[in-house]
């Protein structure tokens, strides 16, 4: 098991132009570890990050789309996985942090923690590519190379929470890096 904060450090050290969407404590994390303006970030709308990621490699296929999604939000939106596997959006990332929990409402364990392979239903969902990953140094390894892959790819990231980094509320809601994210959209 890696660190969810070490583990996107190791990716924001390989990062180039990627679109990276994250949600819940993956989100609070990326704005501390690697702000940018092409970080699609939110709360509040649990399930819905691969559905938002898939827009965003639909609207822009010219740029891969990477998503830091959580398991509990996943479980909210299983029937994603079909409809990104069916689409096949060649530059779709999907890094899905597990630990078993909900980990924002209070670490309440998700049904069926540690029992379901995520990476086994996305690969039947359709996902060109799948990869269960539990440690930091096969992370970095792969990652390269996962980065380089035709989509979809779907990566089943074992976790646990790593530094407490200060919840940022305005950053997840504030219109301003809404505005930013759309101007460094039409700007790549």
């Amino acid at each position: 098991m890696m660190k969810r904060d070490e583990m996107l450090k190791a990716f924001a050290r390989r990062r180039k132009d990627e679109i990276v969407v994250a949600v819940y404590m993956a989100a609070q994390e990326i704005t501390h570890i690697a702000p940018n303006d092409l970080n699609y970030t939110f709360v509040g709308a649990m399930g819905q990050g691969s559905s938002h990621a898939l827009g965003l490699a639909l609207g822009r296929p010219d740029k891969k789309v990477v998503l830091f999604d959580g398991d509990g939000s996943l479980l909210m939106n299983l029937g994603s996985l079909v409809t990104i596997g069916t689409q096949g959006p060649k530059n779709y990332v999907h890094c899905l942090c597990e630990n078993g929990c909900y980990e924002t409402n209070g670490s309440v364990p998700t049904p069926g923690a540690g029992k379901i392979r995520f990476a086994e239903l996305a690969r039947t969902a359709g996902y060109k590519k799948t990869y269960e990953i539990d440690d930091l140094n096969d992370w970095e390894q792969k990652l390269p190379a996962i980065l380089e892959e035709e989509g979809p790819v779907f990566v089943t990231l074992k976790v646990e929470a790593g530094e407490a980094y200060p919840e940022n509320f305005q950053r997840l809601y504030d219109r301003t890096y809404r505005d930013k994210f759309r101007a460094a959209l039409a700007k790549i």
